[in-house]
């Protein structure tokens, strides 16, 4: 098994998790979160006085998939959340040791 962590820009939330959802894939964990890479932020002008905006609000998501769904999942993911500009975001692709269903006791893919 593997978790599938996904940073992308907010307003492609709903289209990802719909073809997340197409190929198969129903569960996943979404997070509002802010941080930057090589966007380095940007700066803004409020009433007429300017200020940096240090970390871009971003959606995290987070995936635990069997082996054979990986590949496809993270094609799905990167095909939909690209707009081909700058702070697209990030896929982290981690090994899972183990996974328990806490309401059953059910262990490794069953509990997913």
């Amino acid at each position: 098994m593997k978790k599938i962590e996904a940073v992308i820009k907010p307003f492609k939330l709903d289209d990802v998790r719909e073809a997340l959802t197409e190929i198969g894939i129903t569960g996943m964990t979404v997070s509002e979160v802010k941080g930057f890479g090589r966007q380095r932020g940007h700066t803004e002008i409020y009433r007429g006085a300017e200020y940096a905006v240090d970390f871009l609000p971003k959606v995290k998501l987070e995936l635990v998939l069997p082996d054979d769904l990986v590949e496809r999942a993270v094609e799905t993911i990167m095909d939909t959340a690209r707009s081909g500009k700058i702070g697209d975001g990030k896929i982290f692709i981690l090994p899972v040791e183990e996974v328990i269903r806490i309401r059953t006791g059910e262990t490794a893919e069953a509990a997913v």
